[in-house]
Formats: structure tokens, C-alpha cells, sequence
């Protein structure tokens, strides 16, 4: 039996920990004993101070994969799809550059993260065909690591195709099929796919926080793109996210006992898990839109979404009938999430989220194993040996690090958990220790590096020895700007972009990349910009020869 909760003594802790975390504002969702409660603190809007109530709409990313795949199990449970015939079963055009994993791979490895697709699928668009695109984009994406091998989180592309699965299937779009049967048969008014459609007067503003000197900062963006609906755009308030929590917790069914699945649908949403290479950040298991914690021997069904400015947590306790929901217009924060439910968790009783392990000082391990270079399309990581410690290194997008006011490479030293698991700290107050995996020694090397449960395989960059110059004259600079951005989501394995700048009036920018030869390079850069310059280019012997550095 729970105790109930002092909901103003938790609104009061709420509004202190915004504060203290300089995040604009949070609504909360608390359902516990067969009774919900709301509470929310802050403002939903810096410049005009308006309060976030408990009928704020916030964006709930990449919860999202939850309410895409509960609407995924009631085709299941019609029989319409099966979670283990292969997805060209239904999309018979379905392609990926493996031909075996192409044909291997099912709707179970895509609600489970298992697939190993490449997140490779261009720019789709905006238009009601986005899922179909994204679909027919993907016929030349490597894999990351076999089909089935290992966990490594999809954040757009795994959730896109089972849309479209959805889509062909249902016979309408994916948003349509969400409003029908989801949100509108559990009764939700406040909740839907499309950022557009949200009332502006009920939306809250999202914010990039990159010091707590500075504060919260309007963010450029103000929505995924479309690419990213199933996977990261269903906006909702805490009280209507705690309704999808209710379900899970009622056998498939809604408050007013509507069937939504079948207790069939929930089991196997719950039980079909794999392994999380890293069990500590957020779970050691991940089953079918839901990760699965163990806090101190009870299990626990979680989510986390993060929608570029905004973020939101979805916890599910079932053994005392427990559900906690947070959305906040700032972060994600793991540090104020763990506050704020720790709090709320121990006020009924229930057990409060574990803490990430110590390192073991007594661990003795051969550095060389580990060290290399990991990478996914967009993201670099480079682990090394110094001084007889690891260290991490994160080469950023220099727009992504532009947008967040940091260096273009960070640089964090790692200390051993385990042989294959690394607790890594920072002096940033904003940056939240984080866990990580290197794992699956091959001759002697570990293949795989597992982050914020993304996984980054380690890349031979033997051929990458050539730096070219890319010098351009500009002639549609959102254009050319835009398929830049897209083009470093898509470099080449073991290819490198060490430079990206422009001219102060926009018309002239010199791009440096790492790769093969100056042909290839040529040929990446030209898919991408050709349409938006005119493009030169030049080969350097070496790094000194551009005026690089040489590490």
C-alpha cells in the first residue's frame, strides 16, 4: 500500500530544483493507489512569464516509440502484422546495402532496437509520404553490426519503418492511425502527433540551457522533423502520458475499461528483452518500446524523450501500481530527473532510482584493447590511453558545438566499472556522470563502443590519410548550409570533417575532410552541395600543409 502524496510540499521541492537547475518550468504526473495527481511549476515561457499549469503541452520525444508501439500491438493482436515475419513481408521493396539483413530483419528488431540499420535515410521531407521516402532512402545503408547482434538505439529510422509498416497495413498515415486508435479511444484531447497542431496558447517554449551563469536560452529549433514522428513528435501534458502508463498498468486497458490491446500484447511488450550492452544509465534490458530497469530488485518500465529543447520520463513501477511522468521545457537533465523522483518516489514508499556504481580502483586492465576510433554517421568518438588512463574524446558537429556553446572536441577521462564498463565524469556542472560499455573483444580489440544507448562501431582509417579542401562559391546559402548539415550525418566510414567555415558575407565557405583520395571526396561532397555551388577542390600532402593541427 502506498502513502499518499503531500502534492504542495511537492510542488514547492519542484519549483526549488527548477531553480537550482535554471530550467524554465515542469509539470508532473503522479499515479499511485488507483488515484492520479498533477502538479506543475515554472514558466512555460521566459519572455512572458506565462505559468505552465497541468494543461501545458509539451513535446515528449522519443516517448513517442512507446505510443507507436502499443498502436503497432493492436495490429499485432488483429493479426494484420506478425513481430517476427520479416518487414518485406509487408514492404516488399524494402532494401538496406546487406542483402541478408535486409531480408532478415523483422518487426521485433525494429521495436527492439536491434536491427543494426545505419540511421542513413537522406532528407525525406515534410510531405504526408515521409515514411514511404525514408523507407526507399535506405536501400544503399550499411549495417552497423548484424542484424540481432547487439542493442544499438535508433532514434528515427527503426520507428519509421514500422510507421510505414503501419500505414500499409491500416491503409492510412501514421498520424491518422495514432489519433484513431490511440488518443481518441483513451479519450485524449491534448495529445497528438503533428508540433502545428498543438494550441500555441497551451504550448510550452523550449529552451537550450549551456550554463547555468547564462540560463535558459530560446532554442533555433522548435521541432524535430517529420522524419522523426514516430520516434520523437507526439506532444501530450503529464496527466495524458500518465493514461499510457495506466494502460501498461491495467492489462492493455484504458480508465474506462475500453480494451486498447490485449493482456497478450502487454506480456509481450514487457518480457520480449534483450540485453543493453550498458545497464547502468538506463536499464539492462529493453523490450519492446520500453526499457527495463531493476531498481534494488524490482522491475521498472521506463522511457526518456528529448525533442532538441524539450524533454520528458516515463516511469512505471507495477509491483505497487506506481507511474511517475515528467515533462519539462529544457534538458534532459538525468541529475534533476533523479531529484525530482527520488523525491516523489520515496514520499510513497516505493523504491527511489538506483545510483550509477563506483569505479573498482583495484581493476588492472590492458588499455590497448579499448583504445581506437568509434564512429556512426554524425558522431566520433575517440578513446585513448594516457598516463595509464583512458580517455574519451567527442569530436562534434562544429554547428552542434556553435548551437551549444562548447569546444569541438571534449575531452573526458574514463574510469573502470568493470572490464567492460566505464563511469565518465565531467567538470561541467550541466554534464551528468554518464556510463558507458566498450565491449566485444575481437583479436584482441573491442569492436563496439555503447553511449547514451547508441552503439558506434570501431573503424579501420587506414585509407583515411588524404586532407581535402572543399572551396565554394555559394550560390543558395540555406541550401548549401542545410545539405551540409545532412552530408556530415553521412559521411563515409572512417572518412573525417575537421573543418567547416564561411566567408563573412555568406558567398564563400572551405570545408576540410579527411578520406581516400580527393575523387572520393569530390563525389560525397558534390550528392550533397553540388545543386547549391560550385565547388573546388584541392589535395594537401599533409595536416600542416591546410594549417591543421596534426592530432
Amino acid at each position: 500500500m502506498t502513502q499518499p502524496l503531500d502534492v504542495p510540499l511537492m510542488r514547492a521541492r519542484l519549483s526549488d530544483l527548477l531553480a537550482e537547475h535554471r530550467i524554465p518550468s515542469a509539470t508532473i504526473g503522479v499515479l499511485a493507489g488507483g488515484k492520479s495527481a498533477e502538479f506543475a511549476a515554472g514558466v512555460k515561457n521566459v519572455s512572458t512569464r506565462e505559468p505552465a499549469t497541468t494543461g501545458t503541452v509539451y513535446q515528449c520525444g522519443s516517448v513517442s516509440k512507446t505510443w507507436t508501439a502499443l498502436a503497432f500491438m493492436q495490429l499485432v493482436d488483429e493479426g494484420k502484422v506478425a513481430l517476427d515475419e520479416p518487414v518485406r513481408t509487408y514492404l516488399p521493396g524494402f532494401r538496406v546495402a546487406d542483402p541478408e539483413a535486409g531480408a532478415r530483419v523483422t518487426p521485433r528488431h525494429l521495436l527492439n532496437h536491434t536491427s543494426g540499420i545505419e540511421e542513413s535515410y537522406a532528407d525525406p521531407g515534410e510531405d504526408d509520404d515521409v515514411y514511404e521516402r525514408m523507407v526507399a532512402n535506405i536501400a544503399d545503408a550499411r549495417q552497423v553490426h548484424p542484424v540481432g547482434h547487439t542493442h544499438g538505439y535508433s532514434p528515427a529510422l527503426g520507428y519509421a519503418i514500422l510507421a510505414r509498416i503501419m500505414e500499409v497495413s491500416d491503409g492510412k498515415r501514421w498520424d491518422d492511425i495514432m489519433r484513431d486508435r490511440l488518443f481518441v479511444p483513451l479519450g485524449l484531447t491534448s495529445t497528438n502527433t503533428r508540433p502545428e497542431r498543438v494550441d500555441p496558447d497551451r504550448a510550452a517554449t523550449g529552451y537550450l540551457i549551456r550554463s547555468l551563469e547564462e540560463g535558459p536560452v530560446s532554442s533555433p529549433l522548435t521541432h524535430l522533423p517529420r522524419a522523426f514522428g514516430p520516434g520523437g513528435n507526439v506532444s501530450t501534458t503529464a496527466g495524458e502520458l500518465l493514461t499510457l502508463a495506466y494502460v501498461f498498468l491495467n492489462e492493455g486497458r484504458a480508465p474506462d475499461g475500453t480494451a486498447i490491446v490485449s493482456p497478450d500484447a502487454i506480456r509481450e511488450m514487457t518480457t520480449s528483452r534483450v540485453p543493453v550492452p550498458d545497464p547502468y544509465t538506463f536499464g539492462p534490458e529493453w523490450a519492446l518500446g520500453l526499457i527495463v530497469c531493476d531498481w534494488h530488485g524490482q522491475t521498472v518500465y521506463a522511457h526518456d524523450g528529448s525533442a532538441i529543447s524539450q524533454s520528458a520520463r516515463l516511469r512505471i513501477l507495477p509491483e505497487p501500481g506506481i507511474a511517475i511522468s515528467m515533462l519539462a521545457n529544457a534538458g534532459p537533465h538525468d541529475g534533476f530527473y533523479r531529484m525530482v523522483f527520488n523525491e516523489i518516489l520515496s514520499a510513497l514508499g516505493a523504491p527511489t532510482i538506483p545510483a550509477l556504481p563506483e569505479p573498482d580502483p583495484a581493476l588492472v586492465l590492458d588499455l590497448s584493447r579499448y583504445e581506437g576510433s568509434y564512429e556512426r554517421p554524425g558522431t566520433r568518438y575517440d578513446v585513448t590511453a594516457e598516463a595509464g588512463k583512458l580517455h574519451l574524446k567527442h569530436t562534434l558537429n562544429p554547428m552542434e558545438a556553435q548551437l551549444l556553446g562548447k569546444p569541438e572536441q571534449l575531452d573526458h577521462e574514463l574510469h573502470p566499472i568493470s572490464d567492460t564498463h566505464f563511469l565518465m565524469c565531467s567538470d561541467d556542472p550541466l554534464e551528468d556522470p554518464q556510463t558507458l560499455a566498450i565491449y566485444d573483444v575481437e583479436n584482441g580489440a573491442a569492436r563496439y563502443l555503447h553511449l547514451n544507448c547508441r552503439v558506434h562501431p570501431r573503424i579501420d582509417e587506414k585509407g583515411a590519410t588524404v586532407h581535402i579542401m572543399a572551396v565554394s562559391s555559394i550560390s543558395d546559402g540555406d541550401g548549401f548550409w542545410e545539405s551540409i548539415k545532412m552530408a556530415y550525418g553521412r559521411l563515409p566510414q572512417g572518412a573525417r570533417w575537421t573543418m567547416a567555415v564561411a566567408s563573412t558575407d555568406g558567398t564563400r565557405a572551405v570545408n576540410v575532410i579527411v578520406h581516400d583520395s580527393i575523387d572520393a571526396v569530390r563525389s560525397f561532397f558534390e550528392d550533397h552541395a553540388g545543386p547549391f555551388a560550385t565547388t573546388e577542390y584541392f589535395e594537401a600532402d599533409a595536416p600542416n600543409a591546410v594549417g591543421l593541427p596534426t592530432a
